[in-house]
């Protein structure tokens, strides 16, 4: 047995569902546990955890995935740009498919824009560098998990004396729309599976204001099926025992005060502004710009385009299923119109997507 089977051990997982039972068990209504983290969503929907659950106890997917809450009208600027001749477009492969308004960086790309897919942001540093005529762009998109790397790329360009490297960025913090959906009087969430890889930046602590002000308990909880859980085991007694507070499930990797050598990064080259979400709207604060000391890297500033009329897919649900009100088998399209060869929302496009992984595990 390897280090990562004694976390997928089928034994561990099905005593710890017993306990959560045993714990549960009379209870006339479920507790309602919402994890905000696309590689969470697709756990559970992979090893089956929510069949492992009782009744009374109900797990819904919210905005952890960065992709599917990036807006129309982002995706509509970067395509723009794509169609400038003299701009190299650099993005992580999940971005190609996501539609905008009329097309998709995969269109695009077919009629010859020159888009590339890269695993870093270094390696757009490194397209600049050996593209010295052309203007290159990476799609900065993403939580507090890639904040940090695209940070560094700005910095590695400006060391460089780089002057045709930009960012267009996009990044979302997570505590805020956590707060947002603990005052939605339409949600009733009794506990946050909380997002681990943002957590091992920003500190398991940077989520108390929702255990004081809205009284959620939340629990910081790794990835392998025992982690979820025993991240919801702890969250249930919590609930049960009308507590809430933040505990680390996650210990072996993410601490109480984060990384500050990342957090430092962060706020040397990012400030905070008042973001778009998809289906969600503008939340104050939740968004990452390029600070006006790096504002000669900021794509938006520095090359202006014409970006086409902002146009929303209908009968697509996914802003819903972003806030944990609809399940993906309640979207009209799914399965039908929209399906991961032929997706109509962001949900669908990303690995991390809720419907791509009800699609994919949950039919």
């Amino acid at each position: 047995m390897n280090y990562l089977d004694s976390f997928r051990d089928k034994e561990l997982v099905q005593g710890l569902a017993r306990r959560i039972a045993e714990l549960v068990r009379g209870r006339e209504k479920p507790l309602v546990f919402m994890e905000v983290c696309g590689t969470h969503t697709m756990a559970i929907y992979q090893y089956g955890l929510r069949s492992l659950l009782p009744p009374e106890v109900k797990l819904i997917s919210g905005p952890g995935c960065p992709v599917c809450v990036t807006p129309n009208g982002y995706l509509d600027r970067a395509i723009a740009l794509s169609r400038l001749p003299d701009v190299i477009i650099t993005t992580f492969g999940d971005m190609l498919r996501v539609p905008g308004s009329t097309s998709s960086l995969m269109v695009e790309r077919a009629k010859g824009a020159d888009i590339r897919v890269v695993y870093s942001p270094l390696d757009a540093v490194r397209i600049a560098a050996a593209n010295p005529a052309k203007r290159v762009v990476f799609l900065g998109v993403g939580f507090e998990t890639t904040a940090p790397t695209v940070a560094g790329s700005i910095l590695a360009a400006k060391a460089q004396g780089l002057s045709n490297y930009f960012v267009l960025a996009s990044h979302k913090t997570m505590p805020q729309p956590m707060a947002i959906l603990s005052a939605d009087p339409d949600l009733s969430v009794d506990g946050y599976i909380c997002p681990a890889h943002v957590s091992a930046i920003i500190g398991a602590d940077a989520y108390r204001f929702l255990c004081t002000e809205y009284q959620v308990p939340c629990v910081v909880t790794g990835f392998e099926p025992t982690d979820v859980m025993q991240g919801v085991e702890m969250l249930a007694r919590q609930a049960l025992q009308g507590e809430s507070r933040v505990e680390i499930q996650y210990s072996r990797v993410v601490s109480r005060e984060g990384n500050a050598k990342a957090q430092g990064v962060l706020a040397e080259v990012f400030t905070p502004f008042d973001a778009p979400w998809r289906g969600i709207g503008v939340l104050p604060g939740s968004g990452l710009r390029i600070a006006d000391a790096y504002s000669e890297f900021d794509a938006e500033l520095a090359i202006p385009v014409q970006v086409e009329e902002l146009k929303e897919h209908q009968g697509c649900l996914c802003g819903e299923i972003l806030k944990g009100k609809v399940a993906p088998g309640d979207c009209p399209l799914f399965g039908g119109k929209c399906t991961p060869e032929s997706p109509v929302g962001a949900c669908m496009v990303s690995s991390e997507g809720t419907c791509a992984a009800a699609f994919k595990y949950g039919r």
